[in-house]
C-alpha cells in the first residue's frame, strides 16, 4: 500500500514538473516569522529563469509580506480559523471560542456572524511580483461541497501592478435548511510615478453571502441517537420547511435565511515631499527618493445590505422566539446604508531612510445613510415595501499615529487613536499602543500591548433597525473595554506564550432570541501556549500543540470554554524525495462543556444562555495527507472520525455509522464523516 501511495506521488510529480509551473520553487521556500501567517513562504527568486519573486503588503502598512505555503496546517487555505465553531455546514454563521470584544469605535451595523468568510480592505493586498503570478484552488467536500479560488497578479511596469482575487464557496449541507453560498471578489492596483513622489491605490472589494437558516434541529437526541435518522437530511429543523438535500450549489437561492452584501471602493493618493538621490552601479543609475513629508487623501464608498427573509414561516416558531403572532405570509426585514468617507492625512518623516519611521495625522468626514424596510407584501410587480426609514447621518473624527520600526529591526512601537468630534458617533474614542522587541534566536521576542475603546451601540439595537424586534426602547450607554495583552516568542524552543486581559464596561449582549441587554463591569483573562514538539533524526516527526485558557472574573455574561486545545500530530518530511515535502497524520481539537451561545437567525447574532450545556462527546479528530511538489499542493482530510459508533434499532439489529455527533450550539450538531480533497497550483504566467 505505501508502495502504491508513493509511485501516485511521483507521477504526479513528474506530470506536475514537466508543465513547467514555477519549476524550482521548492528551493524558494523558505521560513520566515509572522509572515502571511506561516513557517513557510513563496519568496525570492533563484537560478531558474521562470522564478518569481513575490511580495504585497496591506493599504496601512508599511511591511512587505510574502505568499504562504504551509502545507501542515489546513486552515490557510480554509476559511473557517481553527479557533471558530460554525452552525455544522462551512459558510454558516460563525463564532470563535475565545473571548474578543468589538475593538472598534465609531459607526458598525452590527451584523457579524458571517464575517470571517469576507474579503475587507483591510486585508485586501497589493502585490509587487517580478513576473505575471496566478494561483488557482479547488476544494471538494462531502455532499457537494466546494470552494473555488482564483488570483492573478502582474506587475505592468515596475512600478504599477494590478491584482483580482475571486472565491466561491458553496455547501448545500448535510442537515437540511443548511445550504450557503458565498461570492467575493478583489481588485487591486497600484501606481507610483518614475520619481516616486506620486503613490495611488485603488482597492475594490465585494462579498456576496446567502446562508439558509434552520434553526437548529428539532428533539435533538430523539433524532440523533435513531438508527432511522442516520441520514441526517432527514432530521427536521425549526425553520425552512421539510424540503430534503439539494446538491446543486449554482442554486444560490436561499428560501429562508440571511444575504449580506456589501461593495467597497476605495481610492488613496499620497505625494510626498523629500530629497531626490540616485545609486550609480556600473553603468546604470538608480533613481532614490528619500520622503520628509507626504500628503495624503483616501477616499472611500461602501454599501452594505444586510437582509432576513423567510418565504414560508412558521407561525409558531415566530410566535415562540420573537413574541411576532400571526407571521404567516413572505417575512422581510432589510437593513441598507450607504457610507461616503473623505480622510485627509499629512505624514512626518523624521528619518528620511526610514520610512517606516513616522508621525501621522488626520481628519476625516463620514456620511451615512440608512435605508430600514420591514412589513412586506407580494405584488404583481414584485415585492412592495410597507415601511420604507430613513436616517441621515455624518461623523467628523480625527486621528493620529505614530510608528517607528528600527532600521535594525530590534524594536517596533506604534501609537495610534481615533476621536469622533461631532456627529452620530460624538464621544467615540480608540486609543492603542504597543512596543516589540527582538532579542535574538536564544532569548526570542517580546510584544506587550495596549488598547482602550469607547464605542456607540452598534446601530442594529437602535429602534429604527429593522430588526430590533422588543417592543419597548432600551437606552443603551457606550461600551468600553480595556485590553492588555502580552506576547512572548522563543524561536529555540519554538515555544509562544501569550496573554489577554479584558476589562469590559456597559457590555451590550443578547438574551432569548431578540433581548437586548448591557451588563456591569467584569473582568476576563485568556492565556494561551503554543508549542511544536519535534522527534527523530531529522526532526521528521512533530506535535504541534495549541493550548488556551479562559476565565471570567466577577458576573460578566459570558460563557466561553475554560480550556481549548488543538494538536496535530504528524510526520512532516520527503520521504526520501527532493520535490515533495508531505504532511500526514491526525488533527484534533477539544473544548471543555460550557454553556455555548445560542444563534438567533432573525437577527444574525450569538446570544447568550445560561440553561443548556454544551457537551463535547469526543474530541474531534480528523486524518490528513498534505503533500507539496514545487509549486502544486494538495489537501486530503477525513475529519468527525470520531462519530463512529453502533448503535441498536428496535428491532433489535445493530447497525455502525458515523452518527455520534459533537454539538456547535444548542439544537446544532455537527455533521458525521467529511472527507475533503483540495488542490492549489501556483504558475508563473
Amino acid at each position: 500500500m505505501r508502495g502504491i501511495f508513493l509511485l501516485v506521488l511521483v507521477l504526479v510529480g513528474f506530470s506536475i514538473y514537466a508543465q513547467n509551473p514555477v519549476r524550482g520553487v521548492s528551493d524558494r521556500f523558505r521560513g520566515i516569522a509572522n509572515a502571511g501567517g506561516g513557517a513557510d513562504s513563496i519568496g525570492r527568486r533563484n537560478k531558474f529563469e521562470d522564478s518569481v519573486t513575490i511580495s504585497y503588503r496591506y493599504l496601512d502598512t508599511a511591511r512587505a509580506y510574502r505568499v504562504d505555503s504551509t502545507i501542515n496546517d489546513f486552515t490557510v487555505k480554509y476559511p473557517i480559523p481553527a479557533d471558530y465553531y460554525h452552525l455544522t455546514n462551512t459558510g454558516a454563521a460563525a463564532q470563535s471560542f475565545l473571548f474578543s470584544p468589538t475593538m472598534k469605535s465609531g459607526w458598525d451595523a452590527g451584523f457579524h456572524a458571517y464575517d470571517i468568510y469576507k474579503f475587507t480592505v483591510d486585508k485586501a493586498r497589493f502585490f509587487t511580483v517580478t513576473r505575471p503570478y496566478s494561483e488557482i484552488s479547488y476544494l471538494l467536500g462531502t455532499r457537494s461541497e466546494q470552494m473555488i479560488e482564483l488570483m492573478h497578479t502582474q506587475n505592468i511596469k515596475p512600478q504599477w501592478n494590478a491584482s483580482v482575487h475571486y472565491r466561491m464557496v458553496g455547501a448545500p449541507g448535510i442537515y437540511r435548511n443548511q445550504k450557503t453560498s458565498h461570492n467575493n471578489y478583489a481588485i487591486t492596483n497600484w501606481f507610483q510615478t518614475q520619481d516616486r513622489r506620486y503613490t495611488n491605490y485603488v482597492a475594490i472589494i465585494a462579498n456576496k453571502l446567502k446562508g439558509s437558516e434552520s434553526g437548529g434541529i428539532l428533539n435533538d437526541q430523539n433524532y440523533i441517537d435513531n438508527p432511522d435518522f442516520a441520514d441526517r437530511s432527514r432530521v427536521n429543523t425549526k425553520l425552512g420547511g421539510e424540503s430534503g438535500f439539494g446538491s446543486g450549489i449554482f442554486n444560490t437561492d436561499i428560501a429562508t435565511g440571511n444575504t449580506y452584501e456589501d461593495f467597497n471602493a476605495v481610492m488613496r493618493h499620497q505625494y510626498d515631499l523629500g530629497r531626490k538621490d540616485s545609486l550609480v552601479n556600473d553603468s546604470t543609475v538608480i533613481p532614490l527618493f528619500f520622503p520628509r513629508v507626504r500628503l495624503e487623501h483616501t477616499i472611500r464608498y461602501s454599501a452594505y445590505k444586510y437582509l432576513f427573509s423567510d418565504a414560508s414561516p412558521r407561525p409558531e416558531y415566530y410566535n415562540e422566539y420573537y413574541d411576532l403572532p400571526g407571521v404567516n405570509s413572505l417575512f422581510r426585514r432589510e437593513d441598507f446604508w450607504k457610507e461616503l468617507m473623505n480622510d485627509f492625512s499629512i505624514y512626518t518623516f523624521p528619518d528620511e531612510k526610514n520610512t517606516q519611521q513616522f508621525l501621522k495625522l488626520g481628519v476625516a468626514l463620514q456620511n451615512l445613510t440608512g435605508t430600514f424596510r420591514d412589513g412586506v407584501s407580494e405584488t404583481t410587480d414584485g415585492i412592495n415595501y410597507s415601511d420604507d426609514r430613513i436616517n441621515k447621518g455624518y461623523n467628523l473624527m480625527g486621528h493620529g499615529e505614530y510608528r517607528n520600526r528600527t532600521k535594525n529591526q530590534r524594536w517596533d512601537l506604534l501609537a495610534r487613536g481615533n476621536l469622533y468630534f461631532v456627529g452620530m458617533n460624538a464621544g467615540d474614542y480608540d486609543a492603542a499602543a504597543s512596543i516589540q522587541s527582538s532579542f535574538g534566536e536564544k532569548i526570542g521576542s517580546l510584544k506587550l500591548g495596549f488598547e482602550n475603546v469607547n464605542r456607540s451601540p452598534s446601530y442594529i439595537t437602535n429602534a429604527n433597525s429593522s430588526f430590533y424586534y422588543m417592543k419597548d426602547t432600551v437606552n443603551l450607554k457606550k461600551e468600553n473595554s480595556t485590553h492588555l495583552y502580552a506576547t512572548l516568542y522563543q524561536p529555540l524552543l519554538k515555544l509562544r506564550l501569550t496573554g489577554h486581559y479584558y476589562l469590559v464596561n456597559n457590555y451590550i449582549y443578547y438574551t432569548d432570541f431578540y433581548k437586548i441587554n448591557q451588563a456591569p463591569l467584569f473582568n476576563l483573562l485568556q492565556v494561551s501556549a503554543h508549542k511544536t514538539f519535534a522527534f527523530g533524526k531529522k526532526d521528521q516527526f512533530k506535535w504541534i500543540t495549541d493550548n488556551y485558557f479562559q476565565q471570567v472574573i466577577g458576573n460578566g455574561p459570558v460563557n466561553v470554554p475554560s480550556w481549548l486545545t488543538r494538536n496535530r500530530i504528524m510526520y512532516e518530511g520527503n520521504l526520501g524525495f527532493n520535490n515533495l515535502k508531505i504532511a500526514m497524520g491526525f488533527d484534533t481539537r477539544y473544548r471543555t462543556n460550557y454553556k455555548a451561545n445560542n444563534y438567533s437567525p432573525l437577527l444574525g447574532q450569538f446570544f447568550y444562555q445560561d440553561s443548556t450545556t454544551v457537551k463535547y462527546k469526543l474530541p474531534d479528530i480528523a486524518a490528513f495527507v498534505h503533500f507539496r511538489i514545487n509549486s502544486f499542493r494538495a489537501f486530503l482530510r477525513a475529519e468527525n472520525l470520531n462519530t463512529f459508533r453502533s448503535l441498536v434499532g428496535v428491532d433489535g439489529k445493530t447497525s455502525y455509522g458515523f452518527t455520534n455527533n459533537n454539538f456547535a450550539a444548542p439544537d446544532y450538531p455537527y455533521a458525521g464523516l467529511i472527507i475533503r480533497f483540495g488542490i492549489f497550483w501556483g504558475f508563473v504566467n
